[in-house]
């Protein structure tokens, strides 16, 4: 016979959790059919352990005869049998990751609108002279002006390493953001293929260079000569390693 209601201990179920965090059944053993292989929410795979101990994740409070069946206790953040941290817990961002996440967010802002500004510049009043772009030299003057709106130090002269003998010029260094730019501007003969073949060169330099851990490759195409800018820029983020981040911008598209 089961002891008494005032006799018995309750116990806390088995969570299961995405690994981003979002708990999926807080008492996957009494209410399996709530249990998911994958998150609906984000499709991230689910567990039920610690990944290193491979004990069960606490979840909520049970007692006999009584089903709870909810979200009500979190995601914990520690596993209470060996103290290591869930999947879902975020390391603390340092400030060196902090300023090149800004730096991105602020040169993805610049870069998203550059085709604009550059057909904004065109029109002035009483038709005065003003930056038409015509080659990347244009590119690089009027980028530059826009870099003063967010950055301090926009390093100019910097060289990259030689790569199969030869170096090159990088367009901007951000050296506190550890960022470099490098800008292309399409014309005839430099579509999509030539522009793949350069900048993949270029991101081999890049990746031993002391001041560059994340490369962003600006490519202003206002003729609309890439074909499949998408593509383009998928092929060369996968380049991407973990001494160099590559984020592409190819604009406009």
């Amino acid at each position: 016979m089961y002891p008494s209601r005032y006799e018995r201990q309750p116990w806390r179920g088995v969570m299961q959790v995405c690994m981003n965090g979002h708990v999926i059944n807080a008492s996957c053993q009494s209410s399996p059919e709530y249990n998911k292989d994958f998150c609906t929410k984000c499709g991230a795979k689910t567990i039920t352990q610690c990944p290193k101990c491979n004990s069960p994740i606490s979840g909520d409070m049970q007692d006999i005869g009584v089903v709870v069946v909810g979200f009500s206790t979190p995601a914990p953040e520690f596993c209470q049998h060996c103290g290591e941290k869930f999947p879902w817990v975020k390391q603390p961002e340092s400030k060196q990751v902090r300023k090149e996440r800004e730096a991105i967010e602020e040169l993805q802002f610049l870069l998203t609108r550059f085709h604009r500004i550059a057909r904004a510049l065109r029109k002035r009043h009483d038709g005065r002279s003003t930056l038409d772009i015509s080659d990347e030299y244009d590119v690089q003057d009027l980028l530059y002006a826009l870099l003063q709106i967010y950055f301090d130090d926009i390093r100019t002269e910097e060289w990259t390493p030689s790569y199969a003998g030869k170096c090159s010029r990088a367009d901007f260094v951000l050296k506190d953001q550890e960022v470099v730019v490098e800008v292309k501007m399409t014309r005839k003969g430099l579509g999509d293929k030539e522009l793949g073949d350069q900048l993949i060169v270029d991101i081999e330099r890049y990746k031993t260079h002391p001041n560059c851990k994340t490369l962003i490759c600006f490519v202003y195409d206002p003729d609309g000569r890439v074909a499949n800018p998408k593509g383009l820029a998928k092929d060369l983020e996968s380049q991407s390693r973990k001494e160099l981040r590559v984020v592409v911008f190819i604009n406009p598209t």
